[in-house]
């Protein structure tokens, strides 16, 4: 038996659960299908694709899984092999409300205890669509009440609006994800400027 501190760091990957393998999704054109949140599916999942010939194995992981007469390394990023059209018009969800918004209140700029706010109070027939509804954070939303934004003395930093989808996206790209594979960094920052 290995003790954990006598594995040097490839031992460590070598041993680490597949679990910990997630395989970045590309399109077709090798653009992630989403950056936020990041496309991303189980060892399981990428394998089968790849097996179904649904995926071209763009990069892999060291580590590989192993059965009586057959061994093969975990795909670290895999591209669809059908081209798949974004939509152009995102679904009016909670978070995509808070994507468009950068995930900050639009009345003070808070990032904690987000919530929605209608802009114009449905008690004053303001209906809960893309241009009349903000994210904010709780005590804003309670401060402001069920009043407009001039009677309560509260504007919006920016005006409701529905976003595109790519729109959407640019906002991900500012959240980066919690774990970034060294192999998915060629296809999540390709369009960034170079350094000098």
């Amino acid at each position: 038996m290995y003790h954990p501190d006598l594995l040097d760091e490839r031992q460590a990957r070598q041993w680490a659960s597949p679990q910990a393998c997630p395989a970045l999704v590309l399109n077709a054109d090798y653009t992630p299908l989403s950056y936020y949140p990041l496309s991303l599916w189980s060892w399981q999942d990428a394998i089968k694709a790849a097996f179904l010939e649904r995926v071209n194995v763009v990069a892999e992981y060291e580590r590989e899984i192993r059965s009586p007469g057959f061994t093969m390394r975990l795909p670290s990023v895999v591209a669809l092999r059908q081209y798949v059209k974004p939509s152009q018009t995102p679904a009016f969800t909670r978070f995509n409300l808070f994507l468009r918004d950068r995930f900050s209140c639009q009345y003070c700029g808070a990032r904690e205890e987000l919530t929605f706010d209608h802009v114009v109070p449905r008690t004053y027939g303001g209906r809960t669509t893309w241009t009349n509804v903000t994210t904010a954070c709780a005590p804003c939303n309670l401060r402001k009440g069920g009043r407009t934004p001039a009677e309560a003395g509260m504007l919006p930093r920016q005006r409701p609006f529905q976003p595109t989808s790519h729109q959407l996206q640019e906002n991900g790209r500012g959240f980066p994800p919690h774990h970034c594979h060294e192999t998915w960094r060629d296809y999540l920052y390709w369009d960034s400027e170079l350094e000098a």
